[in-house]
Order: C-alpha cells, then structure tokens, then sequence
C-alpha cells in the first residue's frame, strides 16, 4: 500500500493558491518527503481558475492527480470547490474558504452565483469550512487568507510536526513575514 498523498489547491487568480502550495511543497521537502508539484494557472490573470497539484510520501512518480484519487481538496472559493470535488476520493476531505468571487456570467447577469454548495459538499464529503479571506481581513490583510487556509489545512491533515513558521519566513518577502505567521496561527486555530 502506498503512503503517498495527494493535495489540489483550487482558487481563483490573484488568491495565492501557488504560493501556498510551494510553502508547502518546501516543508515536505526539507523535511525528507520526496514531493511532486504542477501548476495549471489557465486564465489566472482575468480572475480564472488556478489548481496546483502536490503528491507526497516516501516514493512519488507523478504530479498528476486524476478524477476521484485527491485526498484532500483545498479550495480558495466556493465554486471552485464544487468544480474540482470530483478529484476527491471517496473519503477525501475539502478544507474551503466560504469566501465567493463571482465569475464573468455571473457578474454579467447570465446565471446566479449557486445556493447552497457548502452544505451540498457536506453531504458527500468531510468538509471544513471557513471564511479565511474574513479571518485575514480582520488581522488586517484579506490576502492572507491563502496563509490562513495553508494553516487550516496543515491542521487537519495532522502535518504539524513540522516547523512552518521556518518555511513562511524563507519563502515570503521579509515585510510579509510577521502578517503571515500571524495568518498561519488563525487558521491552525480555525479547524
């Protein structure tokens, strides 16, 4: 049986899901997990989806995470969280900012954000919820909250033993780093 596990981030452009993914694939890696990474940005820089996919364990031979074998999905935005559950496994876990940007169509009038995909997810998946970009905001910084969900995130799949703060304060720009120890802490605190 392999040990190996495989994480989808899923956000929208401009939320920090790559950032929050290479923290985390440097963790790992420090730490003696062998790691595979790929990063699908699509139309990220108009606000499309951004997915970044890490495997980890002993031995890992591709990046690639196909329908139904992600162990955990963490999604940035509510309706990127429904449009990538189908990666998940049958007992896979969504970590999910309950924060939404509407798409085009939507801010265009075409169709309505949808009702109802937290509880929807519920039904069918382990689902922790949270409104990171509020949790961010209020320690001053609304794009924290990648940070705060990274936190979410580490907590829930039990990888605390190791030292994060150290990885956020090599990875991110020194005038960030205090702002994003402090927005790791909020979302270890959240879950």
């Amino acid at each position: 049986m392999s040990d190996v596990k495989s994480v989808l981030f899923v956000g929208v452009g401009g939320q920090g899901t790559i950032l929050a993914s290479k923290i985390l694939t440097m963790g790992l890696i420090e730490h003696g997990y062998d790691v595979k990474m790929s990063e699908v940005h699509g139309m990220s820089q108009r606000g499309g989806s951004v997915s970044t996919q890490v495997r980890f364990g002993s031995n890992v031979w591709s990046p690639i995470i196909g329908e139904g074998t992600a162990d955990i999905l963490v999604s940035f935005e509510e309706m990127e969280a429904a449009r990538y559950a189908k990666y998940l496994k049958k007992d896979g876990k969504i970590v999910v900012n309950t924060y939404r940007i509407p798409s085009m169509p939507i801010l265009s009038g075409e169709c309505e954000y949808p009702q109802h995909i937290i509880e929807e997810l519920k039904k069918h998946v382990t689902t922790l919820d949270l409104n990171a970009t509020k949790i961010a905001s209020d320690l001053g910084n609304p794009k924290g909250a990648n940070i705060v969900l990274l936190g979410a995130f580490i907590k829930a799949i039990g990888l605390t033993h190791i030292d994060w703060k150290v990885i956020i304060a090599k990875t991110v720009k020194p005038k960030f780093v205090d702002m994003n120890l402090k927005a790791f802490d909020a979302g270890m605190a959240a879950v």
